[in-house]
């Protein structure tokens, strides 16, 4: 029996929606009948909300945790994440891999119901995956609720009825916001390692762990300090079975952001200085800061990369702060 992404996430979606004082999120009813569930529009969101909307983002095959750990001297809360279907969780469900545009509502979409839409279908050709499913649930990170123009569309992708749809939406500048893009770690290595060659069915077993970065008002600044969890702060761990030690070790030399040419300066100077536009950014820049993997065909671990915590603190604006404080004194 296949396993349905959109299934499973459904089934977290139901905890939500029986408690969502307990996730700080509102839950409205469209005329169709979908399902809005606000995580930091009008509503708080918060720790709670990023943590589920990871996991339903992972399509109900991952497990989310936050924890607190020390980045020399400043402590963060932090994401931890970990599957054993990482194919299926990270680049069949989790990837942002759908950019929505109807009239002038656009937004990214993640999550299960790009199985359905096939969106990337070259991602799902990869992974040899589709889904089936008579409802579906989509992420999507924008700062306004879809309208029904946007609903119809999602729907129509999906093949589904509207009233079958959930959509969450999860603003980048909220606590929620900055969990589930933490969250993305696992995603972010394999993605990087397959673009370099590696077949994604050679993944068993994912681990990863981010920072939450403290959050900023401004969506350039918000969206740099995400990326910055990722490109400096961010540690994997996989297990994988494949024939050529050789070639996974060059895989994981090049797979981790320090081969970038932008390497570290915060993302959000990076792209400024791109004049905002994703193209112009090196997209070496796009991986882990730390990526370890072990091959059980061999026993053999490779490893390379580390966090750079001098630029988590500058992205956060620590190293400023603490030079005005001395300045003071």
């Amino acid at each position: 029996m296949r396993i349905s992404v959109n299934l499973n996430a459904h089934k977290i979606v139901e905890e939500i929606c029986e408690n969502p004082l307990k996730y700080g999120v509102s839950v409205n009813v469209t005329d169709t009948g979908a399902k809005i569930i606000d995580a930091g529009i009008s509503s708080r969101g918060g720790l709670l909300a990023g943590k589920i909307i990871t996991e339903i983002c992972l399509g109900g095959l991952g497990r989310v945790e936050i924890f607190g750990m020390e980045y020399e001297g400043i402590f963060l809360p932090t994401v931890s994440v970990y599957t054993d279907h990482p194919a299926i969780a990270t680049l069949g469900s989790q990837f942002a891999g759908w950019h929505i545009k109807v009239g002038e509502y656009s937004a990214i979409g993640s999550g299960p119901a790009r199985a359905l839409a096939l969106k990337p279908k070259s991602i799902y050709k990869e992974i040899s995956y589709k889904d089936e499913s008579n409802v579906a649930v989509i992420v999507l990170e924008a700062s306004k609720e879809p309208s029904a123009e946007v609903i119809e569309y999602i729907s129509s992708k999906c093949k589904i009825r509207p009233d079958a749809l959930t959509v969450i939406v999860v603003p980048t500048s909220s606590v929620a916001g900055f969990v589930q893009i933490s969250g993305r770690i696992v995603e972010t290595g394999i993605h990087r390692l397959v673009r370099l060659g590696l077949n994604p069915e050679t993944f068993l077993s994912a681990y990863g762990f981010a920072p939450v970065m403290p959050v900023h008002p401004d969506n350039i600044e918000a969206m740099g300090r995400t990326n910055d969890a990722l490109l400096y702060g961010g540690v994997t761990y996989y297990t994988v079975s494949y024939e050529d030690d050789d070639e996974l070790q060059r895989f994981v030399e090049n797979a981790i952001s320090s081969v970038s040419r932008d390497y570290g300066r915060p993302f959000a100077e990076i792209f400024r200085d791109a004049g905002l536009d994703f193209y112009k950014v090196d997209p070496n820049i796009f991986a882990p800061a730390s990526i370890t993997i072990n091959n059980i065909r061999t026993g053999k671990t490779f490893t390379a990369g580390a966090i750079n915590t001098k630029t988590l603190k500058k992205s956060m604006g620590l190293i400023e702060a603490v030079k005005n404080a001395l300045r003071d004194d």
